[in-house]
């Protein structure tokens, strides 16, 4: 089967398949700066060996047990040994949507919040959207500002909201088996056959997950994933 190149980004690339799928072809670059691995900067800061691997071995695991409890993804298949995941087209939401659901004040959110929640406070499964826009710096935007602004009707948002809390749901739980607690995690959604439907990849460093109150920087938490 052919491919051709349609984009390159940061941590992965993507190839048209002349089936009509694409080719999502995961690197060993990972986000960060100053030489140091960072999940949530902009840029690309190193690269670590077999990190393209480790994350789509995650991407495969948690695609699989969301698929079998109903839930809508664009994953076909996988080669790991290759990095190589195949899966159905789907349209973004305007030039790229972050999707974030919380279940403890931490991060960007305490920070902007700080003076209305504790550290750590429980938070109901919160959702949040950001645009993806480095120069930005991802800005949040509401769900009235999605709709006023083209990027998706509130019907569509509130399909998105749903898979959300229900997809965080189930990895927190799977987390929670392996003494482990999910703090926050953050996902893609695009429309395929004008259904809403997850994409990209669920990898660690999308997430925040802590264990005995501790933080676990995300490649520790590959290596404990698959101990």
């Amino acid at each position: 089967m052919t491919k051709k190149l349609v984009y390159s980004g940061k941590t992965k690339d993507v190839f048209a398949l002349d089936n009509g799928h694409y080719l999502l072809k995961f690197k060993d670059d990972v986000t960060g700066t100053d030489g140091k691995f960072d999940p949530g900067a902009n840029t690309v800061g190193l690269s670590i060996e077999g990190v393209g691997k480790i994350n789509i071995k995650m991407s495969v695991y948690y695609f699989e047990k969301l698929i079998a409890a109903g839930v809508k993804t664009h994953y076909i298949s996988a080669d790991v040994d290759s990095a190589e995941m195949e899966v159905v087209p789907a349209k973004p939401f305007g030039h790229g949507l972050e999707v974030v659901c919380r279940r403890k004040a931490v991060g960007s959110f305490y920070r902007r919040y700080g003076e209305y929640c504790e550290l750590g406070q429980d938070l109901p499964y919160y959702v949040e959207t950001t645009f993806k826009n480095d120069a930005k710096d991802d800005p949040l935007v509401t769900p009235d500002g999605l709709v006023v602004l083209g990027v998706m009707d509130m019907a569509q948002y509130e399909s998105l909201k749903e898979s959300t809390q229900k997809i965080t749901a189930i990895i927190a739980d799977d987390m929670a088996s392996r003494g482990l607690e999910l703090y926050d995690i953050k996902f893609e959604f695009g429309v395929a056959d004008g259904e809403v439907i997850l994409i990209d990849e669920i990898a660690s460093g999308n997430m925040r997950v802590y264990k005995d109150g501790e933080y676990i920087e995300p490649m520790e938490l590959s290596k404990l994933f698959f101990a």
